[in-house]
């Protein structure tokens, strides 16, 4: 089962977590980043989910990553990363730092491989420079909050430290058994096509990067869960399933009338959707 973008901080949401359960005691639960912004809220909402599923995955949104002012944890870019999958750690959840788990129920066996890899501002319009892109977000007040508040230490940019992710994770994914097909489990979609919808099409530049383009592919991929964009759905792409498995805000539920209690997604569906 899979679900992201819990945004805890919002008293509705924090409702809809308490009420979460799994179907049966053997149920995994992959967390695909934006639990919150807090780190207190992270851990309340991971431990709650921890002591209720056999198994929880999770992989860190932009969220997570924030370093906002009334955060009585300071830290900032990969030091305030590695606190939480040391927090993560300490209550049990897996993390993109972790030996991949095998699932072996239905759907399976597959490697379950939660990713952190983040954006660099290639998703942007064709023949323009990231300067470009940027400016053209500036002019239309279309600016991620990121820019402000999740800081890059000790690189020089988000780019510079999604280029050292993405070394990183393929070396990781390397290592992984071939016989075996995976999950690919990332906050920010690893196709840009997913953006194509987007309202404001400025955003998308901080949706993920054109590298992981053929990674359904390239490490044979069962099925592709992320979050971030704040429309559920599923899509096909190779053959392959993506399925984004948001919650997101209240006034978008509202707005599109989805029941946030259903908002958990099987990775395995008993039927396809057609």
């Amino acid at each position: 089962m899979a679900i992201s973008d819990l945004h805890v901080a919002y008293p509705e949401n924090r409702q809809i977590v308490e009420k979460l359960r799994p179907e049966s005691d053997s149920d995994w639960l992959i967390v695909a980043g934006d639990v919150g912004e807090f780190v207190a809220d992270i851990e309340w909402a991971l431990t709650l989910l921890k002591e209720r599923f056999a198994t929880v995955v999770w992989t860190p949104g932009n969220h997570e990553l924030w370093t906002p002012k009334d955060d009585p944890v300071r830290l900032r870019g990969d030091e305030r990363y590695r606190h939480l999958v040391e927090l993560c750690r300490r209550i049990g959840v897996l993390t993109p730092e972790d030996p991949y788990a095998v699932w072996t129920g239905h759907g399976g066996p597959v490697t379950i491989a939660p990713l952190f890899v983040l954006y660099d501002y290639t998703f942007r319009p064709p023949d323009t420079t990231k300067e470009e892109a940027l400016a053209w977000a500036h002019e239309t007040g279309v600016v991620c909050t990121d820019e402000f508040l999740l800081h890059p230490d000790p690189y020089p940019s988000r780019d510079a430290w999604c280029r050292a992710r993405l070394r990183e994770t393929e070396a990781r994914l390397a290592e992984r058994d071939p016989a075996i097909p995976t999950v690919l489990v990332n906050h920010f979609p690893l196709t840009r096509q997913p953006t194509d919808i987007l309202h404001y099409p400025q955003f998308a530049q901080w949706c993920g990067t054109v590298e992981t383009a053929d990674w359904h592919l390239r490490h044979n991929a069962a099925a592709v869960i992320y979050g971030h964009l704040h429309i559920p759905r599923t899509t096909w792409y190779d053959g392959v399933r993506f399925e984004e498995v948001s919650l997101g805000y209240p006034r978008e539920r509202r707005q599109y009338n989805i029941d946030g209690m259903r908002a958990i997604r099987h990775v395995f569906p008993e039927e396809a959707p057609s």
